[in-house]
């Protein structure tokens, strides 16, 4: 089973859509002990740093997260689901998040129009998994005014050009993050959650 985390985020229900259309075993849930429970969760998302951390910890989800990445579970992180797993964000001066993986979120630099919306290229720098079947410099829909700079370089598994080149791709041991939207990508992106969902073991 697949805990889709539910903390109001306004995506939520087309991730649940997209996984329920490949038939993955799916709970969507704010209940810490069926993310403990569960065999892979997925960490969706829009909106601010704050925000979100702030919804995670009403709901008592903030370490029963902390403890499945840790402890080798299969996990996915989407958009503010990649940035909330760095040690801390700039957004609204300054946010403690999960702390998951060393590294800052960084607003895009001046000059460019925020959010970056819209389709663009993710390069990836080595082969995996999650991008089974999907040619490199494919395009996905993004919508962020905010980057992950993680403090370990390796993690960065695809880059993004948008004024600076970005880590759009995540990648550590069971955890892997988009910066993008798989759920808006079309058939590559379904095909993102199709392979994470056979990874995990749940397709």
């Amino acid at each position: 089973m697949i805990a889709v985390v539910n903390y109001g985020a306004g995506n939520l229900r087309s991730v649940a859509k997209a996984l329920e259309h490949l038939g993955a075993p799916i709970v969507v849930t704010s209940d810490p002990r069926e993310v403990e429970r569960a065999d892979a969760v997925i960490l969706p998302g829009v909106g601010a740093a704050a925000d979100t951390m702030s919804g995670l910890a009403r709901a008592g989800l903030v370490e029963p997260l902390r403890a499945a990445a840790q402890a080798g579970k299969p996990f996915l992180g989407v958009c503010i689901g990649l940035q909330v797993l760095f040690t801390s964000s700039e957004e609204d001066g300054g946010a403690a998040c999960l702390d998951i993986v060393p590294g800052r979120v960084r607003r895009l630099p001046a000059g460019v129009k925020v959010p970056h919306m819209g389709w663009n290229q993710v390069h990836l720098k080595a082969s995996h998994p999650l991008f089974a079947g999907i040619p490199n410099d494919s395009f996905f829909y993004f919508v962020h005014s905010y980057y992950a700079e993680p403090a370990d370089p390796t993690l960065v598994l695809g880059e993004t050009e948008y004024a600076l080149r970005f880590c759009s791709v995540l990648a550590r041991e069971n955890l892997v993050a988009t910066q993008f939207h798989p759920e808006k990508s079309g058939p590559l992106g379904l095909r993102i959650y199709a392979n994470f969902c056979r990874e995990a073991g749940q397709l």
